[in-house]
């Protein structure tokens, strides 16, 4: 370990603190730990706070209180989503779907249990900079599938995708639409209105909130399945005794997230291109990953050759940096990213990846510490490759 005693967390993408603010008002709010479903006046106080919570996040994405459900995070909202679909295309006589191959495990493996169910699942391909290919989009959408769903900003490369064009022309084709907005929202603006989803996923934790609580949007009258069964919670869309606390400081924390926004896009971006120039200058031989412009403000994947993405994340982590090589829910496997791979890196560029996500608290001062620090870990990686030549 360093001099440097604080540690610097560059894995925001992959969770973030709750902040000072949600902290205070999360401790606070655990003294009311009524049953949000009970009639008594304790559970009616906390349900009250619950629908609070409701229109603050609706507010953050454009969207009607009515029309958020509250989940447990990311992965059940996109499941419930996919889960939907099941008897929705049976009923439907349609079971053609449609995502792409970046998205996030918890929406690839929901595919893959459509798949085993007799559907189709189309996996549309992207270019080098991670955006969907028009030409591919098209094809597919001329055989009128069931079911569209493309993520709005993806969590390893950043790329951010023109969802309101990919769902008008889902819609066109009479497809519902649904998108995974978890690395959006709250880092770029995200108007459910406006892109006219039919679906959308959300998690708190990206967002400064605790974790272990999320939501779906979904649009009037669109159809919807209930994945947890048990109590009539979410108008009987979702059983499980309310997480009161949690919800309310989500709601706090999108009230927050809507009033910094522009705050945080100013901050995260001036700090992201400050490490991607002095990366660029101090170290030859690095590829930058992702679109170039349209791409989240806080993150920045690089790849370097000749050093492998696990041996430059531990040695950061001696120097007292946190970053990830990828994608947190699939870092336990040795697989490259199928992010990377899938913009067309061959395997040496996939696995020689880091992703440096950025978030409110990171600081110019600690990004100075890393461009400092870096360059001799990439310089010794390399001597100790077999394969690298200069």
């Amino acid at each position: 370990m360093s001099n440097n005693k604080k540690r610097i967390y560059l894995d925001y993408n992959a969770t973030a603190p709750l902040s000072a603010e949600v902290k205070a008002f999360y401790i606070d709010e655990l003294e009311f730990y009524a049953n949000g479903s009970s009639l008594h006046e304790d559970g009616r106080l906390v349900s009250k706070k619950i629908e609070k919570a409701r229109k603050q996040i609706a507010d953050l994405v454009n969207a009607n209180p009515d029309e958020i459900i509250f989940t447990s995070g990311g992965s059940e909202s996109n499941n419930t989503v996919f889960y939907t679909m099941l008897s929705y295309g049976k009923k439907n006589n349609n079971k053609l779907v449609v995502t792409t191959q970046i998205e996030h495990p918890c929406v690839l493996e929901s595919g893959k249990r459509l798949e085993d169910a007799g559907f189709e699942v189309v996996y549309l391909p992207v270019d080098s900079d991670g955006l969907v290919k028009l030409d591919e989009y098209k094809k597919v959408l001329a055989r009128k599938p069931l079911f569209v769903s493309i993520m709005t900003a993806n969590n390893e490369i950043g790329t951010i995708q023109d969802i309101k064009t990919l769902c008008a022309m889902a819609h066109e084709s009479g497809a519902l639409f649904h998108t995974d907005a978890v690395q959006a929202a709250g880092k770029i603006p995200v108007d459910f209105k406006d892109w006219n989803v039919d679906y959308a996923t959300l998690s708190g934790h990206k967002i400064y909130a605790p974790k272990g609580i999320g939501a779906l949007y979904v649009k009037k009258s669109n159809p919807i399945e209930t994945f947890v069964r048990g109590g009539h919670q979410e108008h009987g869309l979702r059983a499980g005794t309310y997480n009161g606390p949690s919800i309310a400081a989500y709601g706090y924390a999108a009230e927050l997230a809507k009033k910094e926004l522009a705050q945080y896009e100013t901050h995260t971006r001036a700090l992201r291109n400050h490490l991607r120039d002095g990366l660029l200058e101090r170290i030859p031989n690095i590829k930058v990953n992702g679109h170039p412009e349209k791409v989240l403000p806080n993150t920045l994947d690089v790849s370097f050759p000749g050093a492998e993405g696990e041996a430059i994340l531990l040695h950061l982590d001696l120097l007292g940096v946190a970053v990830s090589t990828g994608s947190a829910c699939a870092s336990g496997s040795l697989e490259p990213s199928h992010v990377l791979l899938a913009t067309g890196l061959g395997p040496e560029l996939a696995h020689g990846s880091i992703r440096f996500s950025m978030g409110k608290y990171t600081t110019k001062e600690e990004i100075d510490y890393i461009l400092e620090v870096f360059p001799p870990v990439i310089q010794k990686l390399r001597k100790m490759s077999t394969i690298y030549e200069e």
